[in-house]
C-alpha cells in the first residue's frame, strides 16, 4: 500500500482524508506539528508528503526546505491563501505540485496519483542517456554529474530527461509545461524558468556558459550536452 504523510495542523482533515484514501489503496499518516512530521519522515519514509503552508512554529516553506536537505520524496503543498506567489516559492524550494484550499478530496487523490506516476518506474524501453560528464538513467530515475550522484526532485529529473532525450531541439515554455504533466497551469512560463534555474544550479551550469541547458532567447531552452557513445 502506498504510504502518504500529511503534515497539517487540522486534525479533522487528517481523519477525513485517511478514511477517503483507503478507497484508493493509500495509507495516510497524519502529523499536526512540523517536528512530528519530520520525525515521521525519518522513522517511516513515505512515498509522498502532503504539506500545508500554514503550520505552527514554522511554515510549510521551512519544512519543505528541511525535507529537501535529506530527501527527494515527492511533495504536494497545500495553502489556504491560494496565492500564485506562494506556489512559486513552493516550486523554488522543490515542491512537486500545489493545491489551494479548499479542495475536493478526489482532486487531491488525482494529483497524488499523477505525481507518483511521474516518480515511478518509466517505460522499459527508456535507455541510458550519456553525455560528456553527465549520465541519465531513466529506468532507475537517477543521474550522475562528473561521476557523482545528482539529487533531483521528480520535476527536475523529468525536465532533464525531456531536454536530454532530444538534444538540439528547442522547447518552448509551453512545450515544457505540457511535457511536465501535473504542473499547475496557472504558473505558466514562470514555473518553467524556476525549474530550469534549479536544474542549472544542480548541473553547475550557467546561462552565460551553458554546458548542458542553453537559453534560446525568445524561443525557450535546448540541451547542448556533448553526446558520447556507450562503453
Amino acid at each position: 500500500m502506498t504510504r502518504i504523510l500529511l503534515i497539517d495542523d487540522d486534525e479533522k482533515l487528517g481523519g477525513l482524508l485517511g478514511a477517503y484514501f483507503k478507497r484508493f489503496d493509500l495509507e495516510l499518516t497524519a502529523a499536526t506539528h512540523p517536528d512530528a512530521g519530520l520525525e515521521e519522515l525519518v522513522k517511516e519514509p513515505p512515498d509522498l508528503v502532503i504539506l500545508d503552508v500554514m503550520l505552527p512554529d514554522q511554515d510549510g516553506f521551512e519544512v519543505c526546505r528541511a525535507i529537501r536537505k535529506t530527501s527527494q520524496v515527492p511533495i504536494i503543498m497545500l495553502t489556504a491563501r491560494g496565492e500564485v506567489t506562494d506556489r512559486i516559492v513552493g516550486l523554488e524550494l522543490g515542491a512537486d505540485d500545489y493545491l489551494p484550499k479548499p479542495f475536493e478530496p478526489r482532486e487531491l487523490v488525482a494529483r497524488i496519483q499523477n505525481v507518483l506516476r511521474r516518480a515511478g518506474p518509466p517505460d522499459a524501453d527508456d535507455g541510458v542517456l550519456r553525455y560528456a560528464g553527465l549520465t541519465i538513467t531513466p529506468e532507475k530515475r537517477s543521474a550522475e554529474l562528473d561521476g557523482e550522484s545528482l539529487e533531483l526532485t521528480t520535476m527536475e529529473f523529468q525536465l532533464l530527461t525531456l531536454l536530454a532525450s532530444n538534444p538540439g531541439k528547442v522547447y518552448s515554455r509551453d512545450d515544457i509545461l505540457n511535457g511536465l504533466r501535473g504542473v499547475d497551469a496557472q504558473l505558466f512560463s514562470r514555473s518553467v524558468d524556476i525549474l530550469v534555474s534549479r536544474l542549472r544550479n544542480k548541473l553547475k551550469d550557467t546561462a552565460k556558459q551553458p554546458r548542458f541547458v542553453k537559453t534560446v532567447w525568445g524561443s525557450g531552452y535546448t540541451f547542448v550536452g556533448e553526446e558520447v557513445a556507450a562503453s
